[in-house]
């Protein structure tokens, strides 16, 4: 598709834009689209900017005032410099703002902790203790749900690779 402003490069910019239910449509090239005055292109990348936008979009309700002004016993880090920079002050910081940091997470990884990576040349302890790990999880998930023939099965594999790690 062309640009629709110069009829020259391909566009690679498509703006939807709707107004009281009335729909306009352009599709630029980058340079008209700079050009143009409905958009507002902040070309340096930040990831703090990026960090600080997710934690207004997720939290969705305002940051009550003493979770504002709540600062790490640590690091004398406040939770609004924290929301200016990005950054953390020391490690202590996750802790003093839990609160506020879990929903971005969540919204991020889809759930609140850290499972991280194994490496491709760990033991294969490590591997059977986070599968393990994984299959109690699903186990209380299966027991919670009643579904008990299903549970049995996860709990048996628990018990054979419990089995394998004793030897």
């Amino acid at each position: 598709m062309l640009c629709q402003v110069c009829n020259k490069n391909t566009a690679t910019v498509h703006y939807t834009k709707i107004i009281n239910g009335e729909i306009e449509e352009l599709h630029l090239c980058e340079e008209c689209a700079v050009d143009n005055n409905e958009f507002e292109f902040d070309t340096t990348f930040s990831f703090h900017k990026l960090l600080t936008g997710l934690i207004d979009s997720i939290q969705g309700e305002p940051v009550k005032e003493e979770v504002y002004n709540t600062t790490c016993p640590f690091c004398g880090l406040s939770y609004s410099e924290f929301k200016q920079t990005g950054k953390f002050g020391c490690p202590e910081c996750y802790t003093t703002f839990k609160t506020k940091l879990y929903p971005l997470f969540k919204g991020i990884h889809g759930h609140g902790e850290h499972i991280g990576k194994i490496p491709k040349g760990a033991s294969k302890v490590i591997v059977a203790k986070k599968e393990i790990g994984k299959l109690k999880k699903e186990l209380e998930e299966l027991v919670a749900k009643e579904a008990f023939e299903e549970a049995a099965i996860v709990r048996d594999k628990i018990n054979e690779l419990e089995k394998e790690l004793d030897r």
